[in-house]
Parts: C-alpha cells; sequence; structure tokens
C-alpha cells in the first residue's frame, strides 16, 4: 500500500480556515482538543482531513481477505485483537505457575539440587532480560504484532524443549528461549491494545492483559493437580502451554498492525484503514482521535528529523527531555515497585512455600490454586472500573490491603510449627495470601497499563523496552535470590521487613509522586507529563490531605469520586499551551 505523504498530510492538518463550527463530539472532548493544541481545530477541519484520506484510500482500498477480516461492528473486531494478543497473559501466567508444579517432582526424578533448581526457576525471567533487549528493534522493525507473533515461536521452542529436557542444560536452555519469548511479549502486548482502543476502555482493556496473566496461573495450578499423580507429571505440565502459544500463534496472523504504529511509520493510509476496521470514523469522538493523532505524530517526526542535526540517539531523550524522563521514572518506579513486593517470588515457590507450613505434596499444589484464584478474582473489578475510579484509586487503596496480607503471613511463621498449631498456621498463612493476592490482582493491571500509555509515540518502542527491562530483572532478582533471602533474613524478615517494606515506601511514593491519566487519550498524556514534579507534588499532597478530611467526616462519596482525580473539574485545563515534549 502506498505511503501517504507526510507533506500533504501537513499541508491538510495546517490548512485552517478562520470560520469556525462551533460542533464537537462531546464539550468536554472539544474544549481539551482546542486547548492542548493552539491552532483553533474544528469539526470542520477534521471532516475535511477525514474526507482527503477517504479519496486518497479510494484507488488502493483493498477490501475484506482472508487475513483482513472485517465486522460489520468495528467494536467486535476490536474485542477479538484485545482477546488473542492478551492471550500472551496466559502464557506468561502460566510458565509462572506450571513451573510451581513442576519443583514437586522434577527435581528428583532429574537429580537436581537445590541450587540448580533456584537457576531453573530465574531463568526464564532471566531469558526475559535478554528478551527486553530485542523488544525495541523487534517493535520498530516488524510492528506490534510482528513481535507478538516472534514472541509467541520463541514460547512454542522453549516449551518443547523444557517438557522434553533430559538434563540440567537442556532444561535451562528450554527455560531461557521461553523468557526471550516472554521479554519480548510482555512490553508488546499492552502497547498494542493501548494504541488499538479507545480512551474511555484503554486502561479496563490493557488490565485484561493482567486478568490473563491471574487466569494462567490459576490453570496451571489446576493442570499441576490434574497430572501430579501422573509418573513424569512434569513434563506434561510444562509441555501444556504449547497448545496457548499456537493458538495466540494462528490467531495473531489474521489481525490488524497498531494504527499508531503504522501512523508512527509513516503509513498513514494504512494506519487510517485499520483505524476504519477496529474503531470506525462514523463516531464524531472517533474521526477528532484519528485527526489528532495524526498530527501528534506528525509533529513527533518533525522534532525528530531536527534532533538528527544533534547527532543523538533518539533514546536520550529519556535523560534529556523533561517530559520524556519524567514518564521514564515514573513508569518503571511502578514497574520495579511491582516486582520487588514479592509476587513472582510467591508464585513461583507458591508449592514448596505451602510445603514449609505442613502440607503434603498433594495437597501443597491443590491449595496453591487458592492463592491463584484470589489474584484472578482480584484483577476483575480493575478490568470493570479501571477507567471509572483511575489509576490514583487503584494504587492508594490496594497496595495498604496487600500490606495487611504480608503483615499476616509473617504473623503465620511466627508460630512454632507443631501437630498440635498446624491448623491455625495453615489457617493464618492462607488467609494472609487471600489478603495479599486479592489486592494485588488490581495493582498488577496498573503495572502493565502505566508503562503502555505514558510513553510519547515516538519513544514508545524503546519505553517499553526500558520498562520490559525493568521488570525483568526485578522478577530475576526476586526469584533468583528468593531461597537465600529466607535464610538470611528468615521466612518472617522477608515477607514483611523487606517485601512489606517496600510496599511502604512504595505507597509515600504513589501519594506524593503518581499522576493521573485516567480517561485521556496517549496524545492528552503527552501532556500530562509537561507538569514540573515539583508543582504535581503540591498538587497530589493538597488532593490527599482534602480527600483524608472528607473521610474522617464520612463524605465517603466525594472522597472516592476525587481520589483519583477527576476528568470534568477542570484540572486537564493547566496544560493549555504546553509543549507535546
Amino acid at each position: 500500500m502506498e505511503k501517504y505523504d507526510s507533506k500533504m498530510m501537513s499541508k491538510d492538518i495546517a490548512h485552517v480556515e478562520d470560520n469556525k463550527s462551533n460542533s464537537s463530539p462531546d464539550p468536554e472532548v472539544a474544549s481539551i482538543l482546542k486547548d492542548e493544541f493552539s491552532k483553533g481545530q474544528s469539526s470542520v477541519e477534521v471532516d475535511n482531513f477525514i474526507d482527503q484520506m477517504e479519496r486518497d484510500l479510494a484507488p488502493v482500498a483493498r477490501g475484506p481477505g482472508f487475513f483482513r477480516p472485517t465486522l460489520n461492528d468495528p467494536r467486535h473486531l476490536t474485542w477479538i485483537m484485545v482477546t488473542f494478543a492478551s492471550m500472551g497473559g496466559i502464557l506468561f501466567g502460566l510458565d509462572q505457575s506450571l513451573i510451581s508444579g513442576a519443583n514437586i517432582t522434577m527435581p528428583a526424578e532429574l537429580g537436581f539440587n537445590t541450587k540448580q533448581v533456584s537457576w531453573i526457576n530465574s531463568f526464564m525471567p532471566l531469558g526475559a532480560v535478554f528478551g527486553s533487549f530485542l523488544l525495541g528493534p523487534a517493535n520498530e522493525y516488524l510492528g506490534r504484532r510482528g513481535a507478538i507473533i516472534l514472541s509467541t515461536i520463541f514460547y512454542t521452542v522453549g516449551a518443547a524443549l523444557e517438557a522434553g529436557a533430559i538434563n540440567f542444560g537442556m532444561m535451562i536452555t528450554g527455560r531461557l528461549i521461553l523468557g526471550v519469548g516472554l521479554g519480548i511479549e510482555v512490553g508488546t502486548v499492552p502497547v498494542y491494545v493501548a494504541e488499538s482502543v479507545g480512551r474511555k476502555v484503554r486502561g479496563n482493556l490493557v488490565s485484561l492483559y493482567q486478568f490473563n496473566i491471574a487466569l494462567g496461573e490459576v490453570l496451571g495450578f489446576v493442570v499441576a493437580a490434574i497430572f501430579i499423580k501422573v509418573e513424569s507429571s512434569w513434563r506434561f505440565i510444562l509441555g501444556s502451554s504449547l497448545l496457548f502459544s499456537t493458538i495466540m500463534f494462528v490467531g495473531m496472523l489474521f489481525l490488524p498492525e497498531s494504527p499508531r504504529f503504522l501512523m508512527h511509520q509513516g503509513k498513514s493510509l494504512e494506519a487510517y484503514e485499520i483505524w476504519k476496521r477496529i474503531r470506525g470514523i462514523e463516531a464524531e469522538e472517533a474521526r477528532w482521535e484519528f485527526f489528532i493523532m495524526a498530527q501528534t505524530v506528525l509533529e513527533e517526526r518533525q522534532q525528530n528529523e531536527s534532533r538528527k542535526s544533534h547527532s543523538r540517539p533518539v533514546w536520550m531523550d529519556f535523560i534529556f527531555v523533561p517530559r520524556a524522563r519524567r514518564a521514564f521514572i515514573y513508569a518503571n518506579t511502578m514497574m520495579l515497585l511491582g516486582q520487588f513486593v514479592g509476587i513472582n517470588g510467591i508464585m513461583y515457590y507458591m508449592s514448596v512455600l505451602m510445603s514449609q507450613i505442613g502440607f503434603n505434596t498433594v495437597d501443597a499444589t491443590y491449595m496453591s490454586m487458592v492463592g491463584g484464584g484470589a489474584l484472578f478474582l482480584g484483577t476483575i473489578p480493575a478490568i470493570l472500573y479501571m477507567e471509572k475510579f483511575g489509576r490514583r484509586f487503584w494504587a492508594n487503596t490496594m497496595l495498604p490491603g496487600f500490606f495487611i496480607g504480608l503483615v499476616i503471613i509473617a504473623a503465620s511463621y511466627m508460630i512454632p510449627l507443631n501437630p498440635e498449631t498446624q491448623h491455625k498456621v495453615e489457617g493464618l498463612y492462607i488467609t494472609g495470601l487471600i489478603l495479599y493476592m486479592g489486592f494485588y490482582g488490581p495493582y498488577a493491571c496498573l503495572t502493565w497499563v502505566i508503562p503502555s500509555e505514558v510513553y510519547p509515540t515516538y519513544l514508545r518502542s524503546y519505553g517499553m523496552m526500558f520498562s520490559d527491562g525493568a521488570v525483568n530483572l526485578g522478577n530475576f532478582i526476586i526469584t533468583f535470590t528468593f531461597t537465600d533471602m529466607q535464610k538470611a533474613m528468615t521466612k518472617q524478615g522477608l515477607t514483611l521487613g523487606f517485601f512489606g517494606g517496600i510496599a511502604a515506601l512504595g505507597f509515600v511514593y504513589q501519594i506524593v509522586f503518581m499522576p493521573e491519566t485516567k480517561d485521556r487519550t496517549l496524545e492528552e498524556i503527552e501532556l500530562v507529563f509537561a507538569k514540573p514534579t515539583r508543582q504535581l507534588a503540591r498538587e497530589n499532597i493538597a488532593a490527599t490531605a482534602k480527600c483524608v478530611k472528607q473521610l474522617c467526616t464520612f463524605r465517603f462519596r466525594e472522597a472516592f469520586s476525587n481520589v483519583g482525580g477527576s476528568s470534568k473539574d477542570g484540572e486537564r485545563r493547566v496544560y493549555d499551551n504546553s509543549p507535546i515534549v
């Protein structure tokens, strides 16, 4: 397909008439868009731009085909895209919980010692660190869709190797390859979804990725329970992920590329054609959003061209451009915080931890489903209400909840384990685990939503590469050192002192420095980080104090309506005339 000439786009966008129409898709949306761009675009301009795109597309348009499905309602195709892409979350979750079940019988059958088991558990997140370095080039050269397809190939090869392993070398090779696929996939799927869906459901649908991670973890524990009594059960357990990687690979072949990525590549006509298929152009707001996206990407490309004279790699904007630097620090702080509260250490060693408090091998496998089930159920509210309540609400209400869970788990470790106290210890531990996992569910959704939306389009691949590397490096550190930290700090010291301490520090960071990005397009979020950090901190502290005062006077409706920062109170208009970067 021919590229839509960027000069022509610039001409179309810049050709502005002064006789504006006051009609808009939504009074609030229209006001925000006009505030963001001082050129005074109106519905007339948007219609002219869309009409021009239609005329340019007509000679080269392709109809529906076997690999180009088109549905009558664009929302249905969007849901199919989100469903298949988010299946990567199932693979991620499966491989976390499957290794937990395999750890019960695999070490004895293959003669692995404790240190080798630690390496096996941690080699997938280590491979994911390597995969994160491939994420940027894969996204830039293959696109979001191509990168996801590549990840499924790594998943399939890695799963086959680990299921057929006959020695330590073969096992860690399979785990490493599996991890490379994970590293590419976890940084691409949230971006693919975020770039393809509307602002009003973006947080909800990106949260579906975490829902599928939790679903995969539950399925992994179920698979382990099914095969636990079968000879060489660990081979069936580890090989079961092949089914999902194959389904995901086939499904992605039929799905379109992200329109924002295509626009970033200068393929404006292809971007517009796909936008029509997945978003439609009948709704006024969809037309405005495409127009603003086109302008923003064009401006970013022009800025990138001007920066080339400085001979500076584009990713160094994370250091030298304040808006990009703020987004980078925020996204990666949240990603690391999500890891260092211990979630993956607990997930990878779930069956072992259950055995430590007195459950036998079979019961430990069955009871592991309780923790996975709590995490799964905990993600459901975030899918339904992520955009309604906002990012700050979920972060600042969920973190204290799973901190309490850590306190209860630590308390269970402090009770001497003997036949008389075993049921008490088990009950206390399971209670703490359910609270921890249940409250972590919505919080985990945030760790995928935030990095997928805060980076500008021209830096999104690089930003996700760094964020992906951060989360996988944190995952590797926690899983590889988990048993050693237990010995050095004691179980209660690791649970409450380390994981709980990180959670407490994270809560302070969120209260002071976390911005609200709900109900904004990706282009509108560009402007959020133009605000100086000191100003954001002052506003967050003032808003928190107001919320606490309302709670103390039992004005709960007001408190919870403001805790995430309302998009209808004019707050977004403070970014008038702010630059894109």
